[in-house]
């Protein structure tokens, strides 16, 4: 059930007047207009998020007007069938336009269909023995590293199928080497299938992000590595995140430091804990799990044998993560002066992560008044966000588009608008 929006209103106006400040004055300290706040006090017009969270923070409100202004979450059982059912048998096309899709077929479907509908040019099994394993492990590991530098610099579309063929490859080993080497090919597959689920995420595919972080984690499973299920809770919690359920968030989050896992994955869930409290607008529960997370992360000691979970282009996550929160906590020029300092560390070769962060930044600013820095910030980024092709930096970009569109007389807002238009079209059409 969706709160009211007079509900908030009425709750917005009673503690502006007890703090003693005017429409105007309010409206100055957000960097909303007037006309604005009066019509969400009115109950004319429902509360963004953004515009909750600052006024959460201008009026000491503790996160309450944060959470009248939220919707409920979405129904538990829909998002399980995501990730569920008896999907098999991997179907995957290449055109020669460079279009490409990838969809799974039930075991029993292709039984009933034949296995020559189904076919086309053969190219036989990859390979049957322990030795043929082992060797393309090998290979396997130090691709990852390159395919994650190049997931960096290029959209989500050009490396997904790549990284499918590379997990069904290593699927397929599997079930013809030895125990040892088995373990270790599904251990392989379930970070490549983990790989592809982001990327889904980046190419605005929810779906199909769950449907793969939920194959990473039975792979993980059946080589012996439960760990990666605490994980696969983690990434579920940023499809949350994206959604702005900030509950659920919190909810998936608790649940992955729910065991026994590695520091670095307890770590992880915490930073995205203190994700969902900030969304909530609840700074103290926010602060409480940035600190657990950087004493987490701290006792993470690296194993050169396999994969790094997580970003690996975050000098200090924490830190990073700390200024993503802020904003949302509407602390917005404290949020722009950490992540001034934290992008200032970033790796130049880490494109997507210095438009991510690059983008927040600029929200930051926006939603600080600093509305021809916040442009300038923007204007460096839109080639890079073009490049990379991310929907969820997409997202950033329209809040972005719809922050600086309350300034319409301001010359670097009229600049900047063509080119934001024209890349937010290219990114999510």
């Amino acid at each position: 059930m969706v709160q009211q929006p007079n509900r908030f209103g009425e709750e917005l106006r009673r503690r502006r007047l007890a703090a003693g400040l005017t429409l105007t004055q309010l409206a100055g300290l957000v960097h909303y207009s007037k006309g604005q706040l009066s019509k969400v006090e009115r109950g004319v017009k429902p509360p963004s998020r953004g515009l909750a969270a600052h006024c959460d923070a201008k009026l000491n409100a503790e996160g309450a007007l944060t959470a009248l202004a939220r919707t409920t979450l979405p129904d538990a059982e829909a998002e399980a069938e995501m990730t569920t059912g008896d999907e098999e048998v991997w179907l995957m096309q290449l055109s020669p336009d460079g279009q490409s899709w990838f969809r799974t077929v039930g075991r029993r479907q292709v039984i009933v269909a034949g296995a020559a509908s189904m076919a086309g040019m053969s190219i036989g099994r990859p390979g049957t023995s322990s030795a043929d394993g082992e060797r393309f492990l090998e290979a396997s590991r130090s691709l990852f590293d390159e395919y994650r530098r190049l997931g960096q610099t290029g959209s989500p579309g050009l490396l997904m199928p790549a990284l499918i063929a590379q997990t069904h490859v290593l699927r397929d080993l599997s079930a013809h080497a030895g125990t040892r080497v088995r373990r270790a090919l599904l251990k392989m597959g379930s970070r490549y299938a983990e790989y592809v689920g982001w990327l889904a995420q980046e190419a605005g595919d929810e779906k199909a992000a769950l449907w793969w972080t939920q194959r990473a984690v039975e792979l993980a499973a059946a080589g012996g590595d439960g760990d990666l299920a605490a994980y696969g809770l983690v990434r579920r919690a940023l499809v949350t995140l994206y959604r702005g359920e900030a509950e659920q968030t919190v909810e998936l989050a608790r649940r992955a430091q729910s065991g026994t896992v590695p520091p670095r994955i307890h770590g992880l869930a915490a930073q995205r804990e203190a994700q969902g409290h900030a969304l909530a607008g609840d700074y103290d529960a926010s602060m409480r799990s940035l600190d657990r997370a950087r004493t987490l992360l701290a006792q993470h000691t690296s194993d050169a044998g396999a994969p790094v979970i997580g970003s690996t282009n975050l000098p200090d996550s924490v830190s990073m993560v700390t200024g993503w929160c802020l904003h949302d906590l509407g602390r917005c020029r404290e949020a722009a002066e950490i992540l001034d300092a934290q992008l200032a560390q970033v790796p130049p070769h880490a494109t997507r992560t210095q438009v991510r962060y690059g983008v927040r930044r600029a929200l930051a600013y926006a939603a600080a008044g600093e509305i021809d820095h916040a442009c300038e910030l923007a204007e460096r980024l839109l080639g890079d966000a073009i490049t990379v092709s991310s929907a969820t930096v997409g997202a950033d970009l329209r809040t972005l588009a719809r922050t600086l569109a309350r300034h319409p007389r301001n010359p670097s807002v009229r600049s900047l608008a063509p080119r934001l238009g024209t890349a937010l079209h290219i990114i999510a059409p």
